[in-house]
């Protein structure tokens, strides 16, 4: 018998896209066990485009899903789940370290999924919540993609007799021949030695108008370095997940990590595309749900990724998820080639869940920068080259060689970078769902420095998209601003 009677049911999923219209409906609460401390929390999940392959990329996408709760409708906090119960046909459901679970296809096969009765054992006992308490639960899903284990290289080789071929501040491998700077293997989760030494990574200094770092390491074993298994967000960060997490916080950690206040775009008008308001009490709301956030602060970003069990993403890994095991391509763009459109979009549905471009190129790469900006001034909606493009190819769809959208332009990536020791302090540790007014992860940077840029965005050149570029690697940014994105990470093992 179900003691749990739910008052409230709030139903929010992290995606309401529609390219892949990821949707958690039909929430229970069934099967408590009194002795155990347990209940079952049953959903139905369904996303479109979503895929399995066994070749080429060997990877498939995924849904990460964790569950909040609160009791008398008192704080939302992150509930603990034991294990998984039973799984729908064609799925296969993983429960992580009791923080939440991926779901995905358990064969090949691509198109919509739509997954019923989906179970997860949530441990009330452990969260200390009585066995007659009246609980709301949330349930969230976001749509990951796996990114497989193996070797792949930093940098895209080049040579100082030609300065054309190298990116700013880009990775390579030391040779003894000075003037040639190949690309850097990565071929374990091994430390990596930094500096002049013959085999080793190294990178240009930072200079005017480039901050690449300071040369100095080693890069430790428990870095994560892109070699290992992980799961990448498949878009960055929306406006209506960021909404969606915002309110289930306390009134102080709303104040504390309001994009609307003096250290976002301090307005609850619509700017640069951020249509988030928030009257300082209740829920906020946004106009744009399915644009990415920009006016987010470091602060806030890792927040949210503590939050939702996920963690940074570092610089090492973004090459990996952009590259993948390919051969580098000198000027090279996540997409795969160094092509890239440079004529003015029109947009289309503005502001609408089926936001478009029109006038993409055909045959050559697509993303939102500076060249192609059209009327509005900021990011795009996610995936929107996917929805847009004349040809489901990576080039036109600008997807990376795993199928990540917008690694290139839209917003800046934020990441944890090699190129400072508070960078280098980053072990891969996870958020655990519980926040104070920031994240609350030991290894994670503290402050602004620690993290770093790359990708371009909306704002930016045709050279800050580029795979490689490292010239905002080891950044200090204090505050936020338009051009600032973020996607969350998490280790496959």
């Amino acid at each position: 018998m179900n003691h749990f009677p739910l008052l409230l049911l709030v139903l929010l999923s992290f995606t309401a896209l529609r390219a892949n219209n990821i949707a958690v409906s039909n929430i229970v609460l069934t099967d408590q066990d009194v002795g155990s401390g347990e209940t079952t929390v049953q959903f139905d999940l369904a996303w479109e485009n979503s895929w399995r392959i066994s070749v080429g990329p060997a990877n498939y996408d995924a849904a990460w899903v964790i569950i909040k709760y609160r009791v008398g409708g008192g704080p939302w906090r992150h509930a603990n789940i034991a294990r998984t119960g039973s799984a729908p046909g064609g799925a296969t459901v993983e429960e992580v370290d009791n923080l939440g679970a991926f779901v995905y296809r358990s064969s090949d096969g691509s198109g919509d999924v739509a997954y019923q009765d989906i179970q997860l054992v949530w441990d009330y006992g452990i969260d200390g919540v009585d066995n007659n308490a009246v609980v709301d639960v949330q349930v969230f899903a976001l749509e990951m993609v796996y990114v497989p284990e193996g070797p792949f290289n930093l940098g895209t080789g080049g040579t100082l007799v030609n300065p054309a071929t190298l990116e700013a501040g880009e990775f390579y491998r030391v040779t003894v021949t000075p003037l040639l700077r190949p690309a850097y293997a990565v071929e374990s989760e091994d430390q990596i030695t930094i500096g002049g030494a013959v085999g080793n990574l190294n990178y240009p200094p930072s200079n005017e108008g480039v901050t690449s770092g300071d040369q100095i390491g080693p890069v430790p074993a428990a870095f994560p370095k892109g070699y290992a298994g992980f799961y990448c967000a498949k878009y960055e960060t929306t406006q209506a997940q960021y909404v969606a997490f915002f309110n289930t916080l306390t009134q102080a950690q709303r104040v504390a990590l309001d994009v609307t206040g003096p250290g976002g775009k301090n307005t609850d008008a619509v700017s640069a595309r951020n249509g988030i308001a928030w009257n300082e009490s209740g829920n906020a709301t946004t106009s744009l749900p399915d644009v990415a956030l920009n006016y987010v602060s470091n602060q806030v970003a890792l927040a949210y990724l503590d939050w939702a069990g996920l963690r940074p993403m570092t610089e090492l890994e973004f090459e990996k998820a952009g590259r993948g095991p390919a051969e580098p391509i000198q000027g090279e763009y996540a997409w795969g080639t160094s092509s890239i459109f440079a004529t003015t979009y029109t947009a289309m549905n503005a502001g609408q869940p089926s936001e478009q471009f029109l006038g993409l190129g055909e045959g050559t790469g697509n993303a939102h920068y500076a060249a192609t900006n059209p009327t509005f001034l900021g990011p795009a909606r996610v995936g929107i080259f996917a929805a847009s493009a004349l040809n489901a190819n990576r080039e036109e769809t600008g997807g990376s060689y795993y199928g990540i959208m917008e690694l290139s332009g839209n917003l800046y990536e934020r990441m944890i970078t090699i190129g400072n020791p508070e960078g280098r302090a980053f072990n891969g540790s996870h958020g655990d769902g519980e926040i104070s007014n920031t994240h609350n992860v030991l290894s994670w940077p503290v402050g602004n420095l620690g993290l770093g840029y790359r990708g371009g965005s909306h704002a930016n050149g045709a050279p800050f998209l580029r795979l490689s570029d490292r010239n905002d690697a080891a950044t200090e940014l204090v505050g936020a601003n338009t051009r600032l994105g973020f996607r969350g990470v998490r280790s496959a093992n």
